[in-house]
Formats: structure tokens, sequence, C-alpha cells
């Protein structure tokens, strides 16, 4: 198991945000999920966002390990995204953590120059930027606006690493799911990454402003990882 893949379930959601009035509040959080590896308790991931200026955020994952998985990864495993908003845009300026191998990873959004650069995978990162890229915590927070703005878009372009990836998304419908926090009206998206059979299925509350309750990754039709909402806090 790779706990950094985990944190890709919140991630992979939708992208993009149109250029209108802000349809969702960014108010600071806190949120608990718990990670189940093929039905069994593999760690916990806390989400956070937090006011770093008057336009400005940082935005972090730690996935910790429970159990036998800490034999394989003993430390906490951090991403963390510094982004702004840009006329309802949600723009990221640097990413920070460390990818699977935990090798660190260090990259810096110029977008006067469109270029993204930095250190990821051992190696410098020199690569072009599209509009609307994101990194894959940036791209949660521009997944619940576009959300709720009701305008989510089928592809997504995301710098993981040292690569840019799209993935097609596609609106399930509604559903109605069991937490910690009680029964949630959501609405339900999968995600896949073109030429391979994994799939991400996503859960996402509008009445906690969109945030993810449930996320699941299918190989083929077995589920691998599940993460479930334990906690949030406002």
């Amino acid at each position: 198991m790779r706990l950094p893949e985990s944190a890709l379930l919140l991630v992979l959601l939708v992208a993009g945000v149109p250029a209108q009035a802000d349809p969702v509040d960014l108010k600071p959080f806190q949120a608990t999920y718990l990670i189940e590896w093929k039905g069994v308790t593999a760690g916990t991931s806390k989400l956070e966002l937090k006011k770093a200026g008057a336009d400005s955020y940082t935005y972090s994952s730690v996935n910790v390990a429970r159990g036998v998985f800490r034999m394989a990864f003993s430390d906490a495993i951090t991403q963390e995204s510094t982004f702004r908003l840009s006329d309802g845009r949600v723009v990221p300026l640097a990413f920070r953590g460390t990818d699977e191998k935990e090798r660190p990873i260090d990259l810096t959004f110029d977008w006067a120059r469109k270029r993204v650069s930095g250190v990821a995978k051992g190696h410098d990162v020199d690569l072009e930027l599209h509009e609307g890229a994101q990194d894959p915590m940036s791209l949660q927070i521009a997944s619940l606006r576009s959300l709720a703005a009701g305008t989510p878009q089928g592809r997504i372009s995301l710098i993981d690493s040292d690569k840019i990836k799209e993935y097609e998304v596609r609106h399930e419908g509604n559903a109605q799911v069991e937490t910690a926090l009680g029964t949630l009206d959501t609405v339900v998206y999968t995600t896949q990454r073109t030429g391979t059979d994994r799939l991400t299925r996503t859960w996402v509350a509008p009445a906690l402003g969109y945030l993810p309750v449930k996320a699941e990754r299918i190989r083929g039709k077995k589920v691998e990882i599940t993460m479930r909402i334990e906690s949030v806090d406002r």
C-alpha cells in the first residue's frame, strides 16, 4: 500500500472553477478520515484549510498509518498546497510533500512564465502550465467550488509530482450515505485516468460545503482503498 495514493482519492473529484461569485465560503476547517485497505483499517487522514493572507490559503493533508501498516510507514506523510483566489479561480502557488518512496516534492507555480518547476522523485522538474492546472491539494478546493457552482467539467489537469496527468470525470447521480456524522445526502462522481483500469468513486455532501464524505479506489471490480469521514470542525 502507498498512503500518498489514498490522499488522491479526495483529489479526484472534478476540476475547473468559472470566474464568478464565490460558490463556497472558504472558512478554515479540519476534517478527519478513516482509511481502509481492502477492508482492513490502515490509518487516518486529516485535511486542514488555513487562511494565509487576504486572498491566499494553505491546504494540507496528514496521513498516519495504523497497526501493521506502521511497519511500512512509520512517519506521518504530509502534503501541503499554497494557493490564492483570483476572480473566483483557485490558483496554486506552491506544493510541498513527499512521494510514495518518501522523496521530497517541492514545486513552485510561475503563472507569468506558464511553468511549474522544482524537484520531485529525485530530479528537477520543469513543466508547461496549462490554464486551470492544479496540484493534488489545490484541486480539492477547486473541485468543491465547481460542484457548488453546478459547473463540473469532464476533464482534470493535474500536476502529479513530475508529470501532467489528465482524468475523465462522470456524474453518477445522488445517494444517501451513512457516516459517522449521520445520514448525508451526497452527489456521486467517478474519475478515471485514460488507459487504466483504476476507477475512483467519490461522495460529496452539499450540507458540508461539498466536502468528500466517502471515496473508493477500485481496480477492475475490486475496492482497494476506502476513505470515510470521521469528524469535521469549522
